[in-house]
This record gives C-alpha cells, sequence and structure tokens, in this order.
C-alpha cells in the first residue's frame, strides 16, 4: 500500500508540476504576481487532487525558499506519506538554484514544499531530466503557512 501512496504523492506533484507549465504557457490564466517575472506560488489539496489557490510570488515567498535551501540536512531515506500529508506547495524560483548535499547535486528554479501534519516538512525538486530528489531540512515553515493561509493555523 505503501509504494501506491508514494507513487500518487509523486503523480500529484508532477500534476502540480505540469499544471504549472500549462499555465505559464498561457499566462492569461494566471493571477498576477507581484514581483515582474515570478510564476505564482500554488497549493494543492492531496485529497482533492487538484491546485486550490494561486498566489502572487512575492520577495517574501523567495525568502522563505532561501531559508528552506539553506537549512537542507540531506536526502530525505524514504517517503512515508500518509493521510496527513495534505498539501503541496509550489514556490517557483526567481533565478535557479544549486542544491548540493553529500554526493548529489540538483539545479532547479521551482521547490515543492510537502506539507504532513505533525512530520518533519520535505521538499521535493526536480533536476533538469526531471528526475526527482526530496530533501530532509530545519527551516521553520509557519511563517509560510501562515502567509499562505492553507491550512489556517
Amino acid at each position: 500500500m505503501l509504494p501506491k501512496r508514494i507513487a500518487a504523492m509523486l503523480l500529484a506533484c508532477c500534476s502540480l508540476f505540469m499544471f504549472a507549465q500549462i499555465a505559464a504557457a498561457h499566462p492569461a490564466h494566471v493571477a498576477p504576481s507581484s514581483e515582474v517575472g515570478l510564476k505564482p506560488v500554488q497549493v494543492f489539496d492531496v485529497a482533492a487532487g487538484k491546485v486550490i489557490k494561486t498566489i502572487p510570488n512575492d520577495a517574501a515567498y523567495q525568502s522563505f525558499a532561501a531559508s528552506w535551501i539553506g537549512s537542507i540536512t540531506g536526502l530525505a531515506p524514504q517517503m512515508t506519506s500518509d493521510e496527513t500529508c495534505s498539501y503541496v506547495y509550489r514556490v517557483p524560483l526567481e533565478k535557479a538554484v544549486t542544491i548540493k548535499t553529500g554526493d548529489v547535486k540538483v539545479t532547479s528554479d521551482d521547490l515543492f514544499l510537502f506539507y504532513c501534519k505533525d512530520k518533519p516538512p520535505l521538499l521535493l525538486v526536480f533536476d533538469e531530466k526531471r528526475r526527482p530528489y526530496l530533501f530532509l531540512f530545519k527551516a521553520d515553515i509557519k511563517p509560510f503557512i501562515q502567509k499562505v493561509g492553507v491550512p489556517a493555523i
């Protein structure tokens, strides 16, 4: 059952990623960003299987993302998800970043934050070949969740 749940979570992230690519190709359907050229932040509800909120990206979101990247402790040994993993947040970056941990080096311009109640948050990053990498990190995500407003804290 666990491999099916993991596959479902990765499929959800890939769907969010593809939705974002389609939305970027059709800018009339995307909410305006407060920072010129930044794609919006999106909230994906895992249970609903869809994006439930699109938010203009700004310097605060870029700062949150930078703090997450700066506090990465390594690759997640495995993804154990259950019904507590309710939201995935897509935070497009102003410019691509390179994440280095151990012998892994990944460059990406998108971060996917997994929010699982009562569990440490996880960052999902896709490399240039769209291979997924899941990272553990230490930064506090509460200010980000409060700014997004989903879920209400």
